[in-house]
């Protein structure tokens, strides 16, 4: 496989300890190698503000899957005898955020689901994956999942085209008879990992690097201050926006102006650990994203508002394969297992952990809304999926315009 510059080499670049080896070099039975485009996928994607990962990723887009392999046929009761599964990601596998996630939930439905046949192509910019989902169609995949807001557009141009393939678009809005869409409430999360924030700061000063000033980020923001001042009223959150997904020198340089500024918690909406790097070098409490970063943070890292999108793509797939998938608007949270937090840092209070695990109990039971008693108190799915655009209180500043 081609090796070009990767985020872990940019994170090496800072020094950051430990490496993952690019994903999907290997194949569990049979392997499918294709071809995805050379973009970057610099958008900003999340259109609504809903999504996440348009970043930066460069390579040539050649992934490998893996599965049972096989020829798709149909089976009885309108079912199939297998199924072949496409995915389509905007950064590489191999970079601990977004896309390693989303290929995190590819192997488990090849761990969890028989008779199907898994395929994936990274480092697809928004503007090439009409070109890749084509591909795929043509070549007689099922189901094909876009990974990125920025894919929306193309793949409900090609689902018109191809209406026998069912198509799959990860943050968006817009569906399809042959076309869904699926999310989850990641601010769930955010509001557990606040609520550790708010617990575990002495300044009562949390910093944030903020990605992009959209609703989906916003909600995180948002989600993070209102957990630390359910425990804390006297917590603020001071905001520095990067404009990026990923960009390691960046996000350290914003995490470190937070730093000067006081702030003793760090949490960040970036598939780099860069502000969790900057939070350990100057010793003060951090969260990451996406993925467990606790190899970046040490001694200081807390946790990690992280992904399970097998809670998804298993049931997704085998719908395909039984012949029941229907098009839907999927918005899960805790309760449905497809967002959580990571494991604790080594060095978190039990009474943290505890208050935590607790409020998890109660979200996730739905006994207790993450807005309640804020600005947003009683807002529909529809305003908070996509019309969030100011702060609640406690969030110092404005949201950018």
């Amino acid at each position: 496989m081609r090796r070009d510059l990767t985020r872990r080499d940019a994170i090496r670049a800072l020094g950051a300890a430990g490496v993952v080896g690019l994903a999907g070099c290997g194949g569990n039975g049979d392997t499918t190698t294709t071809t995805g485009g050379d973009g970057d996928g610099d958008g900003t994607g999340d259109g609504d503000g809903t999504g996440d990962g348009d970043g930066t990723g460069d390579g040539d887009g050649t992934g490998d899957g893996d599965g049972d392999g096989g020829t798709t046929t149909a089976g009885g009761d309108g079912g199939m005898d297998s199924v072949r599964a496409a995915w389509v990601y905007n950064s590489e596998v191999g970079d601990l955020g977004w896309s390693w996630a989303h290929n995190e939930g590819r192997k488990t439905v090849v761990d969890e689901v028989d008779n199907v046949e898994t395929e994936y192509t990274e480092a697809v910019a928004p503007e090439d994956s009409e070109r890749i989902f084509r591909q795929y169609a043509n070549d007689g995949v099922d189901v094909i999942f876009g990974c990125t807001f920025g894919y929306q557009d193309p793949m409900f141009n090609v689902a018109e085209d191809f209406p026998d393939i069912k198509f799959e678009h990860n943050t968006g809005y817009r569906t399809r008879e042959n076309m869904g869409r699926y999310m989850g409430r990641i601010y769930q999360a955010r509001f557990m990992t606040g609520v550790a924030a708010g617990m575990m700061t002495e300044a009562n000063s949390l910093g944030y690097v903020a990605a992009f000033p959209i609703a989906e980020v916003i909600r995180g923001i948002n989600a993070f201050t209102l957990g630390a001042r359910s425990v804390n009223d006297q917590v603020s959150t001071k905001v520095r926006w990067t404009n990026t997904w990923f960009d390691p020198p960046t996000e350290q340089e914003a995490a470190n102006s937070l730093i000067d500024e006081g702030v003793d918690v760090m949490a960040q909406h970036q598939d780099s650990p860069a502000a969790v790097q900057a939070a350990a070098e100057s010793d003060i409490w951090a969260t990451g994203y996406d993925a467990p970063m606790g190899e970046f943070g040490g001694e200081n890292y807390i946790t990690s508002p992280i992904w399970h999108w097998g809670e998804f793509y298993v049931p997704t797939v085998q719908a395909v394969l039984d012949g029941t998938w229907e098009s839907d608007s999927y918005w899960e949270g805790l309760n449905a297992g497809i967002v959580d937090i990571s494991d604790w840092g080594p060095q978190v209070p039990e009474d943290v952990k505890s208050e935590v695990e607790s409020v998890r109990d109660s979200i996730a039971s739905g006994d207790l809304d993450v807005w309640a008693g804020s600005a947003f108190e009683g807002e529909s799915d529809e305003f908070l999926f996509q019309d969030m655009s100011s702060y609640v209180e406690g969030v110092e500043g404005s949201v950018p315009n």
